[in-house]
């Protein structure tokens, strides 16, 4: 299992659209085969920047998703409302306290 970090910077005036299509997703994109987790949140400074997290089986899993049309359909408004690139991390837990 490892985390994606998925930053994403809107143009202010889009940033009410795309919660709109996360949330009309976002039970498909959790439900996803491999997909265990599905959290998003807003940076409190700069209310324009997203980032989702979500936790993969594998990076097959991952793959397939990405491959997908669920994805193709998502991803296509949404990378639409970008000011800038997004940024993405996998990465492994290495210890967490809770």
């Amino acid at each position: 299992m490892f985390i994606r970090i998925v930053k994403m910077t809107f143009d202010s005036s889009k940033t009410e659209l795309f919660i709109a299509n996360f949330n009309q997703h976002k039970n498909e994109i959790r439900n996803f085969d491999g997909c265990h987790l599905l959290e998003l949140y807003r940076d409190k400074d700069n209310t324009s920047i997203f980032f989702t997290y979500s936790y993969w089986e594998s990076e097959n899993h991952l793959e397939t998703y990405r491959n997908s049309e669920l994805f193709k359909k998502v991803w296509s408004i949404t990378k639409e409302m970008f000011t800038s690139k997004a940024e993405a991390w996998s990465v492994d837990t290495i210890e967490r306290l809770d």
